[in-house]
């Protein structure tokens, strides 16, 4: 049997376009598709031709959480895999974002932040 493949994840954030163009410029994703949601909302697919990050926003406003990991359900980061750590992490200072958590484990280097929504997201890089 062959075993499954994850296409996307939809995560609810602030602002879709301030989102799709963060994740465009720190890993050179594309944004695939837009358009109206669910429950009045706006969604964008950000990323590349084989998986994606959807991000929605519901008509209206939406409330924040510091953290996630102690609610039953709860998005706890998104982890990325990137060529480059060292130029990642360089795009993620710029973009004013705090890398934080470096570590070296088996079989790669990963740090993680926290965007503008207080959406943790890892980055790995495998030799």
């Amino acid at each position: 049997m062959k075993s499954a493949i994850l296409e996307h994840v939809n995560v609810t954030v602030s602002n879709p376009s301030k989102t799709a163009a963060m994740l465009c410029d720190l890993f050179g994703w594309h944004v695939r598709w837009q358009g109206d949601a669910i429950m009045g909302g706006r969604t964008i697919h950000v990323g590349t031709e084989d998986s994606y990050v959807a991000v929605y926003a519901p008509k209206g406003e939406t409330s924040a959480t510091d953290s996630s990991y102690g609610i039953r359900g709860g998005l706890n980061h998104i982890a990325v895999v990137v060529e480059d750590i060292a130029v990642t992490e360089n795009l993620v200072k710029a973009a004013g974002f705090m890398p934080v958590n470096h570590g070296d484990y088996e079989p790669g280097l990963r740090f993680y932040f926290r965007d503008h929504d207080n959406i943790e997201f890892e980055v790995v890089s495998y030799p």
